[in-house]
């Protein structure tokens, strides 16, 4: 068995505007689980940073550790990359963008990396509004130590071997909206259609943008009973509205009914475009966005779609008025201007 992709590519693949094919954009050849929904994942990061003209060098992968973690090495090949420890992954990245706010940080972690271990760092992320994707591949199962409930797995939901979870899930989306977070959405990793347009959605956003993607794992919990498996994802997923992304200066092609669509501008002229199909849900309202989530639950529905965001959402770095230019670039006279400026701080702080 190799775990060297194939060179070969038709020579009639289109090229996007900076000239590259999509192969550019993917990374080495996945050793996850035949039919594992992250690869799904994988190959809709891929098919978003290609359409949206991205340089692969301007993306730094961050992630921790779990299967989700191994992603990044699945795409974007010619991007930076760091794998960091278990859960620790936002602090990583929040050291990162804060150096450097000129790469688009895409933090790629799952519901045990996340919403176990990582749950501490993935709050203070989120309340400080980190300019990044944070997505989150959620399987309900711990797929390298053989298919244990993590902290997402829904109360009542069978494993492969049969034992029933006792235990109440971590509902991460709509804890990302309760914390703050200035953009959530939610999708299934077998909705190439939804999750590409949510992926550029998510990039553009200036602030934290929270993806959790119900990704089932095809090992240790794809059996009959799990509330993560496919069929059951497929039976129970409700979505809250169709999206397109339409980059800045793209002339907008997508046609709906009068009245029934909402077009966001995004802070570098580009716009979401949604067609509202949930009834009584508000994107823009914090409050209505947590009645969908936890309604849909109550009626055990997988509400997706782009869920809320806050269309004036200021960054940290906006927040703490950072440097503009990365850290790297800055002269010793202006990183360590001197005792004077020291003394001067320290008369203002008397």
């Amino acid at each position: 068995m190799t775990y060297v992709r194939s060179t070969f590519r038709h020579p009639a693949l289109p090229k996007n505007e900076l000239g590259y094919t999509v192969d550019y954009y993917e990374g080495s050849l996945s050793t996850l689980c035949a039919g594992c929904g992250h690869d799904s994942i994988n190959a809709a990061i891929v098919q978003a940073c290609w359409e949206l003209n991205i340089e692969p060098h301007k993306v730094a992968k961050m992630s921790g550790i779990g299967c989700s973690s191994k992603s990044p090495a699945y795409f974007l090949s010619n991007s930076h990359g760091f794998n960091s420890v278990h859960g620790r992954m936002p602090s990583v990245t929040t050291g990162a963008n804060l150096a450097n706010r000129d790469l688009i940080y895409f933090g790629v972690s799952g519901d045990g990396d996340t919403a176990s271990i990582g749950m501490g760092q993935f709050v203070h992320a989120a309340r400080r509004n980190l300019k990044m994707v944070y997505l989150v591949m959620n399987n309900g199962c711990y797929g390298l130590t053989k298919g244990q409930d993590s902290a997402t797995a829904d109360v009542g939901s069978k494993s492969k071997s049969g034992s029933v979870n006792l235990f109440q899930a971590i509902d991460l989306a709509g804890l990302a909206i309760e914390l703050g977070a200035t953009f959530v959405a939610q999708s299934f990793s077998g909705d190439k259609e939804q999750l590409v347009p949510l992926l550029k959605a998510a990039m553009r956003h200036n602030g934290f943008a929270f993806l959790n993607v119900i990704s089932p794992c095809v090992t240790f919990n794809n059996n009959v009973g799990s509330t993560k498996s496919y069929d059951y994802v497929r039976e129970h997923v409700e979505a809250t509205s169709t999206v397109d992304f339409v980059p800045l200066m793209r002339e907008i092609t997508a046609t709906y009914e009068a009245g029934s669509v909402s077009d966001l501008t995004m802070h570098d002229g580009s716009l979401i475009r949604l067609k509202k199909l949930a009834k009584d849900w508000d994107p823009f309202e914090r409050l209505s966005a947590m009645h969908a989530v936890h309604a849909a639950r109550q009626r055990d529905e997988i509400l997706t779609g782009l869920l809320f965001i806050d269309p004036e959402s200021t960054d940290l770095h906006s927040m703490i008025n950072t440097s503009e230019r990365p850290l790297n670039s800055l002269p010793l006279s202006e990183l360590c201007p001197g005792s004077a400026a020291l003394d001067e701080i320290n008369k203002r702080s008397r």
